[in-house]
């Protein structure tokens, strides 16, 4: 019985650490860009985008498709960003252990 109580306890301290990097991703910034910075994007460490910025001399009618395919890389690059921010802190709580599931955020 007792092993069971120590299994119990080691997975509520698991809980709560968890909960302690979601929150801590939540407040993190990471940047993604493309064209030499002319597109950035601007997400919190889950990859939830919170702001784009797009310089005016990237803004050309004519060519709608270079913007958007800007646009979509810094967005990719910050989801990247955020996806490698999770690992880390993944990395911390597990003490580098290698687990074979994706987290859910």
């Amino acid at each position: 019985m007792t092993d069971f109580m120590k299994l119990m306890q080691q997975a509520q301290e698991m809980q709560g650490r968890l909960q302690q990097m979601q929150d801590a991703l939540e407040h993190q910034t990471v940047t993604g860009s493309a064209g030499g910075g002319m597109v950035s994007v601007e997400a919190d460490g889950k990859g939830t985008v919170r702001k784009v910025t797009i310089d005016k001399s990237v803004v050309n009618p004519d060519d709608v498709e270079m913007l958007e395919d800007l646009v979509l890389v810094a967005v990719s690059d910050a989801q990247k960003k955020a996806a490698e921010a999770q690992q880390a802190q993944m990395g911390q709580i597990t003490g580098g252990l290698d687990l074979p599931f994706q987290l859910p955020f």
